[in-house]
């Protein structure tokens, strides 16, 4: 038997309340929800401690993960974060002003433009980063690394077909 938590306080009463319906869902997608509400506040807690907004680390995750000189064009990063043009053209704007990225011209073709992280960035993302899979990693306590593997599996599964 496992301890109950709150989805099976909620599922238990819509149960009683209309015996009608089939509540599964609710046991996997409700613990989903409350899950993403506390990965939520952990990851508003491991930016603000690098002085980051949530969709800051995004752009400027993007730029990491692509790897030295750690650059994009705009339309990659709208890819990677999406966004819209608009919105992206801001963040960009932002982060300039930040001294967190660079515009520079594409060397390959002129009238291009690249995105490229600066080392205040780079800092930044990084020890942004080592805080959220610190924090990620004692959500995860409770499971096993199998049970880890085998959740991880479960949603990406699930996850296939929004993607």
């Amino acid at each position: 038997m496992h301890a109950a938590d709150e989805v099976d306080r909620i599922v238990d009463a819509w149960s009683r309340e209309r015996s009608d319906l089939d509540f599964a869902p609710l046991q996997v997608l409700s613990r989903v929800d409350r899950l993403s509400k506390h990965l939520d506040r952990q990851r508003k807690t491991a930016f603000q401690a690098t002085e980051l907004e949530s969709w800051e680390f995004d752009v400027l995750s993007a730029l990491r993960r692509a790897g030295s000189p750690y650059q994009l064009s705009p339309k990659s990063l709208l890819h990677e974060t999406l966004v819209s043009s608009g919105t992206m053209t801001n963040r960009i704007d932002r982060l300039v002003s930040r001294g967190l990225v660079e515009r520079r011209t594409d060397p390959r073709d002129g009238r291009g433009v690249l995105v490229t992280m600066t080392d205040a960035g780079r800092e930044r993302v990084d020890a942004a980063i080592s805080l959220l899979l610190a924090a990620e990693r004692t959500m995860l306590e409770g499971l096993s690394h199998g049970d880890q593997d085998k959740l991880a599996a479960l949603l990406r599964k699930l996850s296939l077909d929004f993607d």
